[in-house]
């Protein structure tokens, strides 16, 4: 399982399925519901969506993917934002809990939300992202999934002002150009590459999980990480784990500083003051600040590769 912002067109997604922020009539409509229509074919999957309406507002129902790359498209109505006073979160929430359903009873492994009732239903941004949020993160606490929330425009992604501000004098700290690119993370021929310890990875990640009192699924779940891949890692005693898969699980794990540098230094990496990246995670072990769907909203904003999802250097879509 694994929680994943990308900024891309969600039409272009390949994954099980994605999400359509529909009407309840089930009626091509604009923006992201006028560009899947047009993607997926407008008379076929016009008449697929005709045999299902009505739906009510924070309904789910699925029909073929049809000419898409996604196998289904789940269509779910979005609340109309009045005051925040009329069930609007409720039924925001039963949005993305019954789209997650209507994926899981029809074995999808992947889904791909648009930020819904974000558009021309009004809801304001950062209360849409934080409903989107709680509701992925609560359903990926029982659920094995990969859920993508597709950001199409970085302007949707609001975070707190006092920690961007904390963020950014942390980095001018470390005389980080913010103009920088984003360096892409080379697991085995960058220059923070070390000397390994003879301890093998999986036996140092093992004893500090006991050390920390935590379980496998705390673990991977916290670090955002696949079951299948944590169990690779902490069972196989040659494997060595990405950069950002060794972060995630200091996380996870909530390690202090010098305790990640330490589970760093066993896979052969560590933090270099003048990447970014690095002095962005930093910043977050520093103020014991574990969370890692808020560290990872920063690294997108940052054009920066995020942590967890797979063993490989993601990196954001554009």
């Amino acid at each position: 399982m694994s929680f994943i912002l990308i900024h891309q067109d969600i039409t272009k997604m390949d994954v099980d399925a994605i999400v359509n922020a529909a009407n309840t009539s089930l009626q091509m409509g604009g923006g992201v519901c006028g560009a899947i229509f047009k993607a997926a074919g407008v008379s076929e999957l016009q008449a697929a969506c005709d045999k299902l309406a009505p739906i009510q507002t924070g309904d789910a129902v699925i029909t073929p993917g049809f000419k898409l790359p996604a196998k289904y498209i789940i269509h779910t109505a979005g609340p109309i934002y009045r005051d925040g006073k009329h069930g609007e979160e409720r039924k925001l929430r039963s949005c993305y809990l019954n789209s997650l359903r209507r994926a899981v009873e029809n074995d999808c492994k992947s889904i791909a939300f648009p930020l819904i009732s974000s558009g021309i239903y009004g809801y304001p941004k950062d209360e849409a992202l934080r409903v989107a949020t709680e509701a992925i993160r609560e359903f990926l606490e029982e659920h094995d999934l990969d859920v993508y929330l597709v950001i199409f425009d970085k302007a949707t992604l609001v975070i707190s002002e006092k920690l961007l501000r904390e963020v950014e004098r942390y980095l001018s700290g470390t005389k980080i150009s913010y103009l920088k690119e984003a360096v892409p993370i080379d697991r085995r021929e960058t220059d923070d590459l070390i000397i390994r310890q003879d301890e093998p990875f999986s036996e140092t990640l093992l004893r500090w999980m006991d050390e920390k009192g935590k379980t496998d699924v705390e673990v991977y779940k916290r670090a955002n990480l696949d079951r299948t891949l944590f169990s690779k890692i902490s069972t196989s005693k040659d494997y060595i784990p990405s950069k950002q898969t060794v972060i995630a699980l200091a996380v996870a794990l909530e390690l202090s500083l010098d305790e990640t540098n330490k589970l760093l230094k066993q896979a052969g990496y560590a933090l270099l003051p003048n990447q970014k990246f690095d002095m962005i995670v930093e910043y977050f072990i520093v103020n014991g600040k574990y969370d890692i769907y808020e560290i990872n909203e920063v690294l997108f904003l940052y054009d920066q590769p995020i942590l967890g999802v797979s063993d490989t250097d993601c990196v954001n879509v554009s």
